[in-house]
């Protein structure tokens, strides 16, 4: 399941110093990446945290995978 992420995750600098977040919410991406690595279930990770759904979390993988293919070029 791949969706835009653009339409979950925001960053803005009046919340969480600029850290992206699930929109709507104070819930950083990263915190959501660690439960994932750590071996969490998306089932486990809603019921940590009611409000996000399961779109939020592939979201957050989607944003990490953009970011894992940033270039810079110099």
């Amino acid at each position: 399941m791949q969706t835009d992420w653009r339409n979950y995750i925001v960053s803005t600098t009046d919340v969480l110093r600029g850290k992206p977040r699930i929109k709507g919410t104070r819930i950083p991406v990263s915190l959501i990446l660690g439960y994932l690595a750590a071996g969490k279930t998306i089932e486990e990770i809603r019921q940590e945290f009611a409000d996000l759904t399961k779109e939020h979390i592939v979201a957050c993988l989607d944003y990490a995978r953009d970011l894992s293919e940033f270039e810079v070029t110099v």
